[in-house]
């Protein structure tokens, strides 16, 4: 049997997941994820990926994030059929961030033709609400630790990552006679002790490892999340400003409302109105209460309910209408609206807003990939570009790593070695070029482990008598 690797995206940067595994009867795409920040990225998404979307036999997806699952409908569109396997938190997250993202696309798409500003003579949505719709009805659930027969000699388990609601790492292993190999995909692996979250499940016995490379060279605040809110936000609110915190619509606005929750119930923070202007992190929130406990979240749904996760003044926004009434409203006051870099979405019209006043504050609670507003921020950007015009940055801002639902560098090797045996062979994707490379060095140097960060369309295959991973040309 030959088995290969294909690593058709996610390789020198932290978006676009597409790794492909072969045999000689069978073809599994583990994860299908949209490019997202540099433009030379975006770009890639409307180019053929470097396989046959025809060929693909199954999906396995790692979770619901858009940078995993957000190319699903665009490989459907070209003619993708087979069944997409996730766990079932996963398949409900799924259906609406998909169809969240299908909608953005068209109405980019629309605003582009009306305002005139494409390039292109017509603007055309990446893929439609339609191709969504018929992408979700290739879903098939894959529950925690269940093995998954895909044929061909192949099976697949799927174990809870943590990371947000419903990630898995999947195990994939293929046999032939008396010649077996398994290789586990990390999927983003989520971080320890974290509220809301559990812990991720230790990585089964595998020969190889495909790991994920988003915080490889960095580390987190070990400041407690709840202490890293409480100063900004006290003086934020003294002042009357707005708090504007561009949250990610799954696990991180879950997360932020429960840290806010602590700190205006134990009387920290006083109680002012909080809105959560997004219309998918209400929905995702509305699945979130299902499998919470009350404690933290639950691998099936347990309904301790909505409230359960935010204070009492919680306002839901679904409308345009009602987020622009938000827009008006004068502080102090705290505003939730996704997308978490800044790269689109109602989140611009408050950022347009907030940005060149000084009373307010500006909060990045998570990874911000190259090319995105949020890194432009980060790296000290004096104005930014929304719709068309240079807004100056004047207000207040802070960036809280802390509450990334990514493990950082030291809880990725913590992760690799809470197996009962460690990998031979760990590929190290899904972070950009240097996260990589250190993470590299770090695997081999402290762990003995011989890794690779492979670059975009490079080409692995097995040999079986050395049990090494042989590069191939394209």
């Amino acid at each position: 049997m030959t088995v290969t690797l294909g690593f058709y995206g996610g390789a020198g940067t932290v978006t676009g997941s597409r790794t492909l595994l072969t045999t000689d009867t069978h073809r599994v795409l583990v994860d299908c994820g949209l490019f997202q920040g540099l433009k030379d990225l975006r770009l890639l998404n409307w180019k053929a990926p470097a396989f046959d979307p025809r060929s693909v036999d199954d999906v396995l997806l790692t979770h619901a994030h858009i940078d995993h699952s957000g190319y699903l409908p665009r490989l459907v569109k070209a003619g993708f059929r087979g069944p997409i396997y996730a766990t079932p938190a996963t398949i409900e997250l799924a259906g609406v961030l998909l169809r969240d993202a299908a909608r953005l696309q068209e109405e980019d798409a629309e605003y582009a033709n009306r305002k005139g500003f494409s390039k292109h003579e017509t603007a055309l949505p990446l893929f439609t609400e339609a191709d969504a719709e018929r992408t979700l009805g290739q879903f098939l659930p894959a529950p925690y630790d269940e093995w998954i027969d895909l044929n061909g000699g192949i099976r697949a388990r799927f174990s809870n990552a943590g990371h947000i609601l419903g990630a898995a790492h999947v195990e994939v292993e293929a046999s032939e006679q008396t010649n077996t190999t398994n290789v586990v995909f990390s999927g983003d692996v989520g971080r320890y002790h974290l509220p809301l979250h559990s812990d991720p499940a230790p990585p089964p016995e595998a020969e190889t490892m495909v790991l994920e490379a988003t915080y490889g060279d960095r580390h987190h605040s070990d400041e407690p999340l709840i202490q890293q809110l409480r100063k900004p936000f006290m003086e934020a609110l003294a002042r009357g400003g707005t708090i504007l915190i561009p949250a990610f619509a799954v696990a991180r606005a879950q997360l932020v409302t429960l840290m806010l929750r602590d700190l205006m119930e134990s009387g920290e923070l006083p109680e002012v109105p909080i809105h959560i202007d997004s219309p998918m992190a209400v929905d995702v929130t509305q699945i979130y209460a299902r499998y919470y406990d009350g404690t933290e979240l639950s691998e099936g749904p347990h309904g301790a309910g909505t409230r359960s996760l935010f204070p009492r003044n919680v306002r839901f926004h679904r409308t345009v209408e009602e987020s622009k009434q938000i827009n008006k409203l004068k502080g102090p006051r705290i505003i939730i609206s996704s997308s978490g870099m800044l790269t689109g979405g109602r989140v611009l019209h408050h950022l347009f807003r907030v940005l060149p006043n000084p009373r307010d504050l500006l909060v990045l609670a998570g990874y911000q990939a190259a090319g995105t507003r949020g890194r432009a921020l980060q790296e000290g950007a004096k104005s930014l570009r929304i719709h068309g015009q240079d807004v100056p940055v004047r207000c207040h801002f802070v960036s809280l790593d802390g509450f990334s639902a990514h493990a950082d560098a030291d809880e990725l090797l913590q992760w690799v070695t809470s197996g009962a045996v460690w990998p031979a062979n760990v590929f190290v994707n899904h972070g950009e070029t240097e996260a990589a490379r250190t993470l590299v060095k770090r695997l081999h140097d402290e762990l003995r482990i011989e890794a690779i960060a492979p670059p975009l369309n490079a080409r692995y295959r097995f040999n079986w008598e050395k049990r090494a991973w042989i590069g191939e040309r394209p």
